[in-house]
């Protein structure tokens, strides 16, 4: 299963986004990555080593317009990017993403950053795809992380590679970008991964939204690792981050013994 992702990341990612970026194997001996919130650098989503070694497989059958979704509508209260029939098949997931392109992600991109606020980095995104007519190195990245984290079980190791390969790739990350990346981690209980993301989010100047933040801290509390759930609040306020309570009472859907737990972490109530 392993060496087929990474084969499979080859001969559909790549085809897919082949008209919009010019690709070439990935180096880590190239110089310095760029600093640009957007790039068009080359970029690889092969993990082919020692424990994904790569292995040939048949090209997808030639795609039938005919069945192409329809144009996107504002209006409709259907999401932008239909769930796949199952989230665990990524030979589906990432025939769709070929098939159907990257405009569907990054309306769903769009739409995540302008609900959040970040109303200029919504913008800044919609800009460079009217005005330039390419489509932002960040969303076919954060679109490949949130088909690994969906898919669950120890994708979300794949999931971590395709975001340090992202910012080797000179790819910075939004909000949105850290926000599937940390609820993914937490949805596997891997606490501590979602923890270091979460500082690194802050780091960079970005604050997580409600739903992003208190997903780690319940997770926590759910399994009851108080003194590191205090550990990173504290890396947390060191970082410049200091959450109060209304933000909490306002984010927070779970109540009872999950609630009063992420109180008493956060405010010692």
């Amino acid at each position: 299963m392993a060496s087929r992702i990474g084969s499979l990341l080859t001969s559909t990612i790549l085809r897919s986004l082949k008209p919009i970026y010019s690709l070439r194997p990935f180096s880590t001996s190239s110089s310095s990555p760029p600093t640009s919130r957007f790039t068009n650098n080359p970029s690889s989503f092969d993990w082919s080593d020692s424990e994904l070694e790569s292995e040939s497989i048949s090209p997808p059958p030639p795609i039938d317009k005919s069945k192409l979704p329809p144009p996107y509508d504002p209006f409709s209260n259907k999401p932008a990017v239909p769930e796949p029939s199952d989230p665990t098949n990524l030979n589906e997931v990432f025939f769709n993403m070929r098939t159907e392109g990257l405009t569907n992600y990054a309306i769903k991109m769009f739409d995540g950053l302008s609900k959040d606020g970040r109303t200029h980095e919504a913008l800044e995104l919609f800009s460079v795809i009217k005005d330039k007519q390419t489509m932002p190195d960040v969303v076919a990245h954060t679109a490949v992380i949130e088909a690994y984290v969906n898919a669950g079980g120890d994708h979300w190791k794949n999931a971590v590679r395709t975001y340090e390969k992202m910012l080797a790739c000179g790819v910075l990350p939004n909000a949105y970008s850290f926000s599937i990346l940390i609820k993914g981690l937490v949805k596997e209980s891997k606490l501590t991964e979602a923890g270091k993301y979460l500082v690194e989010m802050v780091t960079r100047g970005m604050k997580p939204n409600a739903a992003t933040f208190l997903s780690v801290f319940e997770g926590y509390v759910s399994e009851e690792k108080f003194e590191e759930g205090k550990k990173l609040l504290q890396e947390l306020k060191e970082k410049g981050f200091e959450p109060d309570e209304k933000f909490v009472r306002d984010g927070t859907v779970k109540r009872g013994s999950i609630f009063n737990g992420v109180m008493r972490l956060l405010f010692d109530k």
